[in-house]
């Protein structure tokens, strides 16, 4: 049985469909170039395209590496 669409949950969608970006980054890409760095001792590695920086040991003390970008942003937000 088939009802008319005038009961409770009659799926009219009022979402304006716009994400707003989540997650590190705002959900961005930095692109294939830049470079990893070690937030510790400021070893400076080339960023691999599709290789997170996080996935990367540093190779003089161990520590996971970040994104370049990501350190200058955290740095400047800091600044404030």
């Amino acid at each position: 049985m088939q009802g008319n669409g005038s009961g409770m949950n009659s799926g009219r969608g009022g979402g304006s469909g716009r994400q707003m970006g989540g997650g590190r980054n705002k959900g961005g890409a930095f692109g294939s170039g830049g470079f990893c760095v070690c937030a510790k001792c400021g070893e400076k590695i080339p960023h691999q395209r599709g290789v997170k920086c996080t996935s990367i040991k540093c190779p003089s003390c161990g520590k996971p590496m970040i994104r370049e970008e990501l350190l200058e942003k955290k740095k400047n937000e800091n600044n404030f």
